[in-house]
């Protein structure tokens, strides 16, 4: 008999484990195009990409896989002393540079169906059994003439096959789009791989459009922009000078969100494990546009009440919020507005009307991961305009631990006497609380 030291799990490994348990049973069985350019594929990082597509895949997620080939095909152009150039980072393909073109985009198809297939022992693919397919699902008509150019062999995509695709991916393949595309009459075009992916996920109803680029996500002033929605995307582009990649994507992503597709996700293909972190952890590595804000504050419903329970139990044990029962959370529910970002209640707060001119603010909290914004502020905004929609014109407070925070905010300190006589009635001083007022 031999024996052995039990090995210790990493705790941290095992609580993101449990934590990411909703996000798989939400995307088990769900359809997910990813498109990623040639850039990528070069990539010491691509290896890694392909387990984590290969990961995704064991999960039930429904694979469409996108790519582009530029690099590649800028070599192979070289290589062939051919000259094909970029009008509006839209290449000019000659009828010549097809066989060129072919060769990259077809090389790259084998490559991905290769490390799809791998199954080797003691790596992340052992065992996976993988088929990924690709054909000629994507019909193609040319780009045409325009601002005086003639585009010759660059083509647009005219329609994507939609049953073959969702046959393929009924039975469990991962699907391989690539940036080409075939007309009725047996010409094969140049197509951009963002067209692809994006007419792609448009065509099959994709509740995701994932686009892995060389920045982390959209940045503004080196600050990460974590979500967007196509109204602040369309603000962002205005007079704004952005590489062409940054320019695609913020234009595809808000296409295909007016277009049906709930959600596009901008990341890194350089970053390892950007991919598993933006799909199954609530802040993600990358930028999330969605036609409905990610986060957002509302008004409480009786469904919130466990999440209000867990936000502010460990206040009401630190003694810095009065202890409130399932009951009574129940009970004065319409008081309450939240916070809430994408399922998880981040933060609330309590208007409890006095009078006909004042009401009361109670059980401000935010969570702790997410005290380092204006959430807080955002909350108490909130309320004051639900306050003045009611025609009340001042809020009171009665707080113990954040009196400073209350005057940040604009309440000064008054005597309790300032209170409503129905409110002074009840009100006692166990807990020494101050009582602040703000004129709204």
């Amino acid at each position: 008999m031999t024996t052995s030291a039990i090995p210790q799990i990493n705790p941290e490994y095992v609580h993101w484990f449990r934590n990411s348990a909703p996000y798989i049973n939400t995307h088990r069985g769900k359809t997910f195009v990813v498109m990623f350019g040639g850039e990528a594929v070069k990539h010491p990082n691509f290896t890694t990409l392909i387990h984590d597509f290969a990961l995704l895949h064991s999960l039930g997620i429904k694979l469409v896989l996108v790519h582009g080939a530029r690099p590649q095909i800028e070599k192979n152009l070289k290589e062939a002393g051919i000259t094909s150039p970029l009008h509006q980072d839209i290449r000019v393909t000659p009828r010549e540079a097809m066989p060129s073109i072919l060769q990259a985009v077809g090389a790259i198809r084998l490559q991905l169906e290769a490390q799809l297939s791998m199954g080797l022992a003691n790596s992340p693919m052992y065992g996976s059994r993988i088929d990924a397919v690709s054909g000629n699902f994507v019909t193609a008509r040319p780009y045409g003439i325009r601002d005086g150019v003639d585009y010759q062999m660059t083509g647009e995509v005219r329609s994507i096959d939609v049953d073959a695709i969702k046959n393929n991916l009924l039975h469990h393949h991962i699907v391989i789009l690539g940036s080409m595309g075939y007309s009725a009459t047996g010409e094969v075009f140049n197509l951009l791989a963002e067209d692809v992916a994006l007419s792609a996920a448009i065509a099959l109803g994709a509740d995701k459009l994932i686009l892995l680029g060389e920045e982390t996500g959209i940045n503004d002033n080196d600050r990460l922009l974590r979500e967007m929605i196509p109204n602040e995307v369309d603000r962002f582009l205005r007079g704004r000078d952005l590489n062409s990649e940054i320019n695609y994507f913020l234009h595809c992503a808000s296409d295909a969100c007016r277009q049906g597709v709930h959600r596009t996700h901008i990341i890194s293909y350089a970053k390892d494990g950007a991919l598993l972190e933006e799909l199954f952890t609530r802040d993600g590595s990358g930028t999330l546009i969605s036609h409905d804000p990610y986060e957002e504050i509302r008004r409480a419903n009786i469904d919130d009440v466990v999440g209000l329970i867990e936000l502010l139990r460990p206040l009401e044990e630190q003694g810095i919020l009065v202890a409130r029962s399932r009951e009574r959370l129940e009970q004065e529910i319409d008081n309450y507005s939240v916070i809430e970002r994408d399922g998880m209640v981040l933060g609330c707060a309590a208007l409890s009307p006095l009078d006909s001119t004042s009401a009361e603010v109670a059980c401000v909290a935010v969570h702790p991961d997410y005290r380092s914004g204006s959430r807080g502020a955002d909350l108490l905004a909130f309320l004051e305009q639900q306050a003045r929609s009611h025609g009340l014109n001042k809020l009171f407070v009665l707080t113990t631990r954040t009196a400073h925070w209350f005057v940040e905010q604009g309440f000064v300190e008054v005597d309790a006497s300032a209170l409503p006589e129905a409110r002074q009635q009840q009100y006692h001083n166990g807990r020494n609380s101050k009582v602040f007022q703000k004129i709204i």
